[in-house]
């Protein structure tokens, strides 16, 4: 089956040099990394990618890099979300003509619109270019969940394909799968197995930014039929996940381990802060052990998604 966005797609970081400005030439060394260890999507600005803290043109020139370096191998994404319609429009053009693979809209936070108002909203959005859009509903960071009654809506615009579940919502998640023909990919990596197996098709990861193997090997075993691998292999990897997710932004801890394995990564911006030195120290040892798992011992060299 052909995925408009790919199937194992890290919210990519947005690397910065040491004085906090953007470093395309990182972005592409760190894209370039990431679908060569088996990603086949990529997605750029969203909230791991520091998306609120970059400038429109910032933006762009990440887009652009990006697509310079990996855009024959990959899905490259751009995240064009906004609680300001007429923004995310922009975005979403700007994207297009730079050419971007597909748009990530998330519900628009803060202002808690009403069902109708985000109606309009991803509508409008995908009504401004002709890019395959991916909502995304995490109602935990907008404020504003997607309902059912607004997913089976939005399904019937031909642009409007796939979900960024982070509802915790398995039952409502599985039922629109059933119902719908969205592609659904869970954002929440604890739950990447299980809306996996009810229908999912990938994941938008956070943790695939520092452990891609890992974070694929759980998926392919389940495709391959082999469920107690996966299941193994998923529960291998939740203590990281707990450390990256549970603790601290997964912007800062993924780039505290990605200099730990000497990629590009650079600072947060504020109002985020860079990992201590506790936290720098448990994300290590939760990582190394994930790293050697037999599992992805075995998946080493094998790049097919």
């Amino acid at each position: 089956m052909q995925l408009p966005f790919g199937r194992i797609c890290p919210a990519m970081i947005t690397p910065f040099r040491p004085d906090g400005g953007l470093d395309p030439a990182g972005a592409q060394t760190l894209a370039a990394h990431l679908v060569d260890q088996g990603c086949d999507g990529l997605v750029l600005s969203g909230t791991t990618g520091e998306g609120s803290t970059l400038s429109d043109a910032e933006k762009d020139t990440l887009l652009r890099s990006v697509l310079e370096a990996v855009g024959d191998r990959a899905r490259v994404t751009a995240a064009v979300g906004s609680n300001d319609t007429r923004h995310s429009v922009d975005l979403a053009r700007a994207a297009e003509r730079a050419g971007a693979h597909g748009l990530l809209a998330v519900t628009p936070y803060y202002s808690k619109p009403s069902q109708e108002g985000i109606r309009r909203h991803f509508r409008a959005v995908a009504d401004a270019t002709s890019l395959p859009v991916m909502v995304y509903d995490i109602p935990g960071r907008t404020g504003v969940a997607l309902t059912r009654d607004t997913l089976l809506d939005l399904a019937d615009h031909p642009r409007i394909v796939a979900v960024k579940d982070c509802s915790y919502d398995l039952g409502t998640s599985a039922q629109l799968i059933a119902r719908t023909g969205l592609h659904y990919y869970s954002g929440s990596d604890e739950l990447n197995l299980p809306l996996y197996a009810v229908g999912a098709v990938g994941a938008v990861s956070t943790v695939a930014n520092t452990a891609p193997q890992a974070t694929r090997a759980v998926l392919d075993a389940y495709t391959a039929g082999d469920t107690r691998a996966a299941l193994r292999c998923h529960q291998r990897l939740l203590p990281l996940i707990d450390a990256m997710m549970g603790t601290a932004p997964g912007a800062v801890t993924a780039k505290a381990l990605l200099r730990r394995q000497g990629l590009p990564s650079g600072p947060v911006r504020l109002p985020l802060l860079d990992a201590d030195a506790a936290l720098d120290a448990a994300l290590a040892g939760e990582s190394a052990a994930v790293l050697r798992s037999p599992q992805i011992q075995r998946s080493k060299g094998r790049s097919s998604v």
